[in-house]
């Protein structure tokens, strides 16, 4: 629980206004400002600031926000610090939470934090931890990796974060399509854990404080996602997306890359790109318009429309739709017949089909990755984040 120690320990900066975050709001963790609660005595606020260093389980980032904030008010009174940079977005998103807690008496919030610690001991919830995998190949956390009847399978093991794509998720499927391009399978198949197949970048991302400035961080950030999508330009064999569930962002846009698309009728499809203040990466401002055409790849890329399985097969995107109840028996039993043809002649058939555009995806995919990186820096897209954070908190 360091980074929670740390976030406790410092401070914020920038001048007081209001912000986005006016009200933050958690399930089960309401305010309590009743001036005829029982307060909590010093001794017991203490007690539950040592309480917190000794967590074993992150309470996530919405739930530290709210700590930080009762913390600082139960210590320091309302906010009275200068709002940091619109930059600085753990800073800001901090000193929004602090600043939203307006006038809240010292000893109101010394109670809600005690009581918002003691809630976090209690066993009903695991706190964005998800279950310990079955089984799965060592080196992997957020993966499931399994080799079957000449069948890799990369199964995003994310479900309580509808397998949203974190920075340890993105190195790990990189490894994980390594290791499968040279192992003795015949094909590769990526699909998700649980009710989604993925929810796409994992914005908590954003809110790590960088060591290096937020200049360093978006360069860091817009490299990795170049190497990223360059693995799947580059992936020797046949490559299987298994859309199980609702598929959102780059979880969409990478599916212009592989080479079959399978989805369950319940499956949705959606790139909200503009609403994020960002734009299309994983190849899809080039691979989108030759699949479904100009205007269906804007109404899509740019304007955001969810399409349905339905609509995205329709589209070509998807090669073909399944009822939801026999999903997976029907596509694995087709995937299990694949696997019985001849393994280079497959890949042979890949490699003629994709590789007179290799080097034009990669410089597509430069060249989405230099527009992300000056996005990530720009003021609309630090407020669109901040503003999706606010609204996520008040559900």
């Amino acid at each position: 629980m360091a980074a929670l120690t740390t976030i406790l320990a410092r401070g914020c900066r920038r001048r007081p206004g209001r912000s986005p975050l006016q009200v933050l709001s958690f399930p089960g963790h309401q305010l309590h400002i009743s001036s005829t609660a029982m307060r909590a005595t010093q001794q017991d606020f203490e007690n539950a600031i040592n309480q917190v260093k000794l967590l074993k389980k992150d309470p996530g980032n919405e739930l530290k926000l709210k700590l930080y904030a009762l913390y600082k008010q139960a210590t320091e009174g309302p906010c009275h610090v200068p709002k940091p940079s619109v930059f600085d977005l753990t800073n800001k998103a901090k000193w929004e939470a602090w600043n939203a807690l307006g006038s809240l008496p010292k000893e109101v919030a010394r109670q809600n934090y005690v009581d918002m610690v003691s809630s976090l001991e209690a066993p009903s919830e695991s706190f964005g931890h998800e279950k310990p995998a079955d089984s799965h190949r060592p080196g992997y956390e957020t993966l499931l990796v399994t080799s079957e009847d000449g069948i890799t399978k990369i199964m995003l093991n994310r479900p309580t974060k509808k397998n949203a794509i974190n920075t340890q998720m993105y190195h790990e499927i990189m490894l994980a399509l390594e290791a499968s391009g040279k192992d003795d399978s015949v094909f590769t198949v990526v699909t998700g854990n649980g009710d989604y197949y993925s929810s796409g970048n994992d914005l908590s991302n954003f809110t790590d404080s960088p060591t290096d400035g937020v200049e360093e961080k978006a360069k860091s950030s817009a490299v990795l996602l170049r190497n990223f999508v360059g693995h799947f330009i580059d992936f020797p064999k046949p490559l299987i997306a298994v859309v199980n569930g609702p598929a959102v962002g780059i979880s969409v846009t990478l599916l212009g890359l592989f080479d079959v698309v399978y989805a369950s009728d319940r499956a949705t499809f959606h790139t909200p790109f503009s609403h994020l203040g960002q734009c299309p990466e994983g190849c899809s401002s080039y691979l989108f318009p030759k699949i479904m055409g100009p205007a269906k790849a804007a109404e899509m890329l740019v304007f955001g429309k969810k399409l349905t399985a339905g609509e995205a097969c329709g589209q070509g995107l998807v090669t073909e739709v399944f009822p939801d109840s026999t999903f997976q028996r029907e596509v694995w039993t087709r995937l299990k017949a694949y696997s019985k043809l001849p393994p280079n002649a497959m890949r042979i058939s890949k490699q003629i089909i994709r590789n007179r555009e290799k080097e034009k995806l990669h410089a597509v995919n430069a060249e989405e990755c230099n527009a992300l990186q000056e996005r990530w820096l720009s003021e609309e897209c630090l407020n669109a984040i901040l503003n999706f954070f606010s609204k996520k908190a008040k559900l």
